[in-house]
């Protein structure tokens, strides 16, 4: 070990010292380091021998201004390893841990190099391996003195990227969103277009075959699970497995190194950098928006027992929430073990500085929110106006971006869907629910005799959930694309399990099948698990004998195209999960999180269902884009538009008869028969109607008429079918499909956005009985199925 002199730096004498980290500047590099608690810090260079000994220079930092302390070294060059030490106090009471024998990260690195091992020189308090091979001891006890600085990761120097072409964003209209959450590794790592040694990573991501499909399907925006430098639980190694999803941080600024081909991990940090730089890209080159999930809610450092690795040697009482007592304890409101305190400005700073790097240098166009109530946690709990939430609305890198809210977290009133300022969207799990619920809970109760929920909140789902985002300063300011409309994600059942298992198998976890949710509100049809011939089909059965797989599996094929026609078609903005469009499954897995192999990448050997699933998700994205009635980015009122000619209702819900739907069917729990009508919003826009059954038995239902059109405001319109969720593909449309003349109903001009008692005019129910839609053609729905008319041209 060598010490070494810094060059002298003047103190600041009119702020804090910024920017953060360690940045190159001229022959070398300046250094700022918060740790406002600490007696003094070092910069530790540190260089690797051949047989893997490491050499160790440190300098010691100037400091502390403002609770950083700094430097300027001379003779630094990019790809040097670092870290830093930590002297202090050690008091745990106090919430004070420095241990110098401790090597930390940077917060503020570009890159990261390294694994770390499950070795009791890396926990801050002494250690030592029980009988089964677990690290115990008491972190309120002494200091380790045990050197960390082999089995930690270290910190590298990163040189700024000039040597890529400018940030051309896609800007994508938010109407014009379709979302698709994807994990890098696993969405190409069984692409055979790919070539071998790009599947699995940020060059995979962006190759062309991997482009092709997301054009093709009609994705415009692509939301990666966690990029950021993220390590494995300690439980997780020690069965062998590791966090597969990446909600393990460990530097927010670096990108995770094993995502990148081996030939970018060999020539260093930088190159890591500019692989990811280059997939940004080339996905913006196709027109693809590139949108990260992010977890700036808790760190890798897991509760005060985990490991001693930055953010906790050096300033644990600013950088993690306590819960105030004595002694000092973590607050955990994120289920991790710690969680960060944003009601502290130094992490507030971290977090901006992360997201504008990202925005600025990677070029990425947005970010969803890991468990983002944490974010706005202050003093007295979430604050939608929280200084952190109020910077996102008004930094003029970030508030352009998309921005994308989870929001709630495990903490004491953890749950806000609807509660988040603009210009933040939101993921709406009462949409998840509510869609689940009408489709696969509901029917699954029904066929044991037992009532459903009817169709209230489906319609309020379907309408774009003002009740939950409608609630602003002007009211209706966000409008429905706020509501980020999903049925499955990451966590969770995938599409085509939520169809084959109404129970939980996670036993690959290692966990005894107790992790996971048990609030699925799925339906296995009636048989536990995947069949034996998932092509299987009723039609055509020549021969004796009974297979249940024979009725079954066409029953399931219909209900995963039912929920993914649901989420496309609702007004809002949709994201699909990776894989969902052609059957993934995890056999009945719904908490993937370390199961990094088969059972969690995205199976691109698709047998004839698969690719008739394809084929229609493909053709209800197609719809969503041809049709304006289906993007709307205004909340509905059920009444005429100011611009509009015609006399017609932007939004209007009848029943199986055509007419308007009147207060006892919105609250009678059997009525699962509904129409719903969206007019189109400029001249020349087409109207679409979306017919649902969700009964168990086959409906005869009259397409409903659109009110006000026609010749002299009289009820009438042309309808052309355009998609039956009967269809296994929907060419099957293509032949034999009639267009409708309908000319039944009534005014049918009340909004599912409204309370359930406003949702009918008072004249509403006269009116419905004054018409008679007897003369009107009807159609048969089959049980648990949906259709999507669109007007036909008008003369």
């Amino acid at each position: 070990m060598q010490a070494l002199a810094p060059t002298p730096r003047p103190r600041p004498s009119h702020g804090p010292v910024a920017p953060l980290g360690v940045h190159l500047a001229g022959d070398g590099v300046d250094v700022a380091v918060l740790a406002s608690h600490a007696s003094a810090v070092d910069l530790c260079l540190l260089d690797v021998s051949p047989d893997g000994e490491i050499h160790e220079r440190r300098v010691a930092l100037d400091g502390p201004s403002y609770g950083v302390w700094h430097a300027r070294v001379p003779g630094v060059r990019e790809g040097q390893r670092y870290g830093f030490r930590a002297h202090g106090p050690w008091d745990p009471a106090a919430g004070l841990r420095y241990n110098p024998a401790k090597l930390l990260l940077d917060p503020y690195a570009r890159g990261l190099l390294g694994e770390l091992d499950e070795d009791p020189s890396t926990r801050g308090h002494v250690t030592e391996r029980d009988a089964s091979g677990v690290l115990v001891g008491d972190p309120e006890g002494p200091a380790d003195p045990r050197d960390s600085a082999t089995h930690v990761p270290h910190s590298v120097v990163v040189a700024p990227r000039t040597n890529h072409p400018p940030v051309r964003r896609p800007q994508v209209p938010w109407a014009d969103t379709v979302l698709y959450e994807a994990h890098v590794r696993g969405l190409t790592m069984q692409l055979e277009a790919v070539p071998e040694p790009l599947r699995g990573t940020y060059a995979g991501l962006a190759h062309p075959a991997t482009i092709a499909h997301l054009r093709d399907l009609g994705v415009t925006t692509i939301e990666l699970l966690p990029i950021h430098a993220f390590l494995s639980e300690p439980h997780l190694l020690a069965q062998g497995l590791t966090n597969y999803w990446g909600y393990s941080t460990a530097g927010f600024f670096a990108p995770h190194a094993p995502y990148a081909t081996r030939a970018a991990q060999k020539a260093g940090p930088g190159a890591v950098v500019d692989e990811v730089r280059g997939m940004v890209h080339l996905l913006h080159e196709a027109g693809i928006e590139v949108v990260l999930d992010v977890v700036h809610n808790h760190t890798c450092e897991g509760g005060v027992d985990g490991p001693h690795l930055s953010w906790r040697g050096l300033d644990n009482p600013v950088h993690y929430l306590h819960d105030g007592a004595t002694p000092a304890r973590l607050a955990d409101v994120t289920g991790t073990g710690n969680s960060l305190d944003f009601r502290r400005a130094r992490v507030v700073q971290a977090t901006l500085d992360s997201l504008r790097y990202w925005a600025q240098e990677i070029g990425v166009d947005g970010f969803r929110f890991d468990l983002a109530v944490t974010l706005g946690r202050g003093p007295g709990g979430f604050d939608p106006d929280h200084p952190f939430l109020v910077a996102l609305q008004t930094d003029p890198v970030l508030n352009g971006l998309k921005l994308i809210a989870e929001p709630w977290d495990v903490g004491p009133g953890g749950w806000r869907t609807g509660q988040f300022p603009a210009p933040l969207a939101e993921w709406n799990d009462r949409f998840r629910g509510a869609v689940r619920q009408f489709w696969l809970a509901d029917p699954r109760e029904a066929s044991h005799g037992r009532l459903g929920q009817g169709v209230r909140e489906l319609a309020t789902r379907l309408a774009g959930s003002a009740d939950l985002f409608g609630h602003s300063d002007p009211p209706l300011m966000r409008g429905p694309v706020a509501s980020i409309n999903f049925v499955t994600a990451h966590d969770g059942f995938t599409l085509a399990d939520l169809v084959a298992y109404e129970h939980k198998h996670n036993e690959a976890n290692g966990e005894g099948n107790r992790d996971g949710s048990d609030d699925n509100r799925s339906w296995n049809h009636g048989i536990e698990g995947r069949l034996s011939d998932e092509d299987a089909t009723i039609r055509g059965l020549e021969h004796g004998g009974f297979e249940p797989g024979l009725v079954i599996a066409p029953l399931r094929r219909r209900s995963i195209r039912n929920l993914m026609a649901t989420q496309i078609l609702a007004a809002g903005t949709p994201m699909l999960t990776a894989g969902d469009e052609m059957g993934r499954t995890q056999r009945g897995n719904n908490n993937a999180y370390c199961q990094d192999g088969p059972l969690s990448w995205v199976s691109w050997d698709l047998s004839p269902w698969r690719k008739d699933l394809l084929a229609t998700t493909t053709h209800l994205l197609a719809l969503r884009r041809e049709h304006a009635a289906l993007r709307s980015d205004a909340f509905f009122h059920g009444r005429p538009r100011h611009a509009a000619e015609d006399a017609v209702p932007d939004l209007a819900w009848f029943d199986a008869a055509g007419r308007p739907l009147d207060h006892d069917a919105w609250h009678d729990p059997g009525f699962r028969v509904l129409q719903m009508l969206r007019t189109g919003p400029g001249e020349g826009d087409k109207d679409v109607l979306v017919v649902v059954n969700g009964a168990l038995d086959t409906v005869e239902v009259t397409p409903a008429a659109v009110p006000g059109r026609g010749e002299d405001g009289a009820a009438g319109c042309a309808w052309e079918l355009a998609w039956d969720s009967d269809w296994e593909h929907p060419t099957e449309g293509e032949h034999g499909v009639d267009g409708l003349e309908g000319s039944g109903g009534g005014e049918g001009t009340a909004s599912a956005d409204r309370a359930p008692a406003d949702r009918a005019p008072a004249d509403q129910a006269d009116q419905a009985d004054q018409a008679d839609p007897a003369d009107s053609p009807s159609v048969l729905l089959e049980p648990l199925s949906m259709q999507v008319y669109v007007s036909a041209e008008r003369p």
